[in-house]
């Protein structure tokens, strides 16, 4: 007991003696000049400008505006310019003069149909309108005759054809041979490559593509075609 004590003692006294050269430093050091541990800020007010400093900051502006033009005065014409045009001259009608010149007095008729419009001559072959043909320029004998039979006898040949542009005809279909033997509808089938043919007009405008039959007939005894 008697060690332990003295060496708590000793320590003790090595600790107190560490604290007291410590505080001996500390009281040594010098300190900065001027300076106490706080901040010091120059709040002072800054100086007024004076009035030329003032005048050089500020942007230059006029100091005498513009005089306002005045718009000029309007200057009235002594004459007016517009110029009244004369009525043109009166012209006295006598009572029939008059009379004529009124439309009311005219006669109404109803439109009438073209003269020369084609007149419908049966139906074709998927019941459309069927017209007689008018030939543009009719077939020779020699452009038929390359085509009849050798035992041609007198008689007719009905065919049904769709007019094209050009007064040409196609899509033939053979309606009728007179006498039946006589195959006329066929060779004017055959035929019918060459023919020119109108087409049908209705108000006196052509309708091209509509169908037209075509009737060719033969004569040996006559020598015409």
């Amino acid at each position: 007991m008697r060690r332990r004590a003295s060496g708590f003692a000793l320590a003790l006294g090595v600790n107190l003696l560490l604290i007291l050269a410590l505080l001996t430093l500390g009281a040594r050091l010098p300190k900065p000049k001027g300076s106490e541990g706080t901040l010091i800020f120059d709040v002072a007010p800054q100086a007024k400008k004076s009035e030329a400093e003032q005048e050089k900051s500020e942007p230059v502006r006029s100091r005498k505006s513009k005089p306002v033009p005045k718009p000029p005065p309007i200057v009235l014409p002594a004459k007016p310019t517009i110029t009244v045009a004369k009525p043109p001259p009166y012209v006295e009608l006598s009572h029939e003069e008059y009379a004529a010149s009124d439309v009311r007095a005219l006669p109404k008729t109803a439109p009438s149909p073209g003269q020369d419009d084609s007149q419908p001559v049966g139906r074709g072959p998927n019941g459309e309108v069927l017209y007689a043909a008018e030939w543009a320029r009719e077939p020779t004998r020699q452009e038929i005759g390359f085509y009849l039979p050798r035992n041609v006898q007198d008689g007719y040949g009905l065919i049904a054809c769709k007019t094209y542009p050009n007064y040409r005809v196609d899509d033939c279909i053979a309606l009728e041979s007179n006498p039946a033997s006589s195959h006329l509808a066929s060779a004017a089938l055959n035929a019918a490559w060459q023919f020119k043919v109108r087409p049908p007009r209705k108000d006196g405008k052509p309708m091209i593509g509509e169908w037209v039959r075509i009737k060719i007939e033969i004569r040996t005894s006559e020598s015409g075609d």
